[in-house]
């Protein structure tokens, strides 16, 4: 079933790590952004757990990295700088601070003003940063509508509750999007045990129809 979008004119699009918001929702952004819908990005965590033992990329500057990448990725979707908030919390250990994470996430959505339309993670996610998110996301409370994505495990979600919408520029756009984070794409070479995106999981994540399921 294609997703409808008539009507929303804010919309805000939470991510708990950076790359999360191109992977989960680049092609509802381009859309949103089409029809002068106006969209904020909030990003939960700080993203430096993907590389903790690389010297060449200490925590500050990893940090730092994947904000760019996320802001850059964000650019070429129509989102700009002004419009792009890092709460900066720690990767990897939202599920062991969910009251921290509820207070930073609520202050930063109610000052974003009126919400016609809230996206953010599955709370089925199999990544635990995720499933924190989407649990403090299911305590707010606004008038609008809720959207949600899945990210891991990689696939492709199914089922008649699901809601898609495609990318123009199909696969290759989306690649190209997730390629600005190159971070967790093997830039990083001096962390064995660091994590990169494989080339299995970027092909799903690259698939240009994004799915997401309607809450309530």
């Amino acid at each position: 079933m294609r997703l409808r979008l008539a009507g929303v004119t804010r919309a805000v699009v939470v991510a708990p790590h950076p790359d999360d918001e191109v992977i989960g929702a680049a092609a509802l952004i381009a859309a949103l952004r089409r029809q002068g819908s106006h969209v904020a990005v909030i990003v939960v965590s700080d993203g430096a757990a993907s590389h903790p033992d690389s010297a060449a990329w200490p925590r500050p500057r990893l940090i730092a990295a994947r904000e760019r990448e996320s802001r850059y990725a964000l650019r070429r979707l129509r989102v700009g700088r002004r419009d792009v908030t890092f709460l900066r919390l720690p990767d990897g250990a939202l599920p062991a601070q969910q009251d921290r994470c509820h207070q930073r996430l609520d202050r930063g959505l109610r000052r974003l003003g009126r919400i016609d339309l809230l996206v953010g993670p599955a709370a089925s996610d199999a990544h635990p940063d995720h499933r924190a998110v989407a649990a403090v996301l299911a305590r707010f409370r606004f008038a609008g509508r809720r959207l949600a994505y899945r990210v891991w495990p990689p696939q492709r979600a199914t089922g008649h509750r699901c809601r898609c919408i495609s990318l123009p520029g199909g696969a290759a756009a989306k690649r190209s999007l997730i390629g600005t984070h190159r971070t967790q794409l093997g830039a990083i070479r001096d962390d064995p045990q660091g994590f990169t995106i494989a080339r299995h999981e970027l092909a799903v994540f690259a698939h240009p129809v994004e799915r997401f399921v309607e809450g309530r």
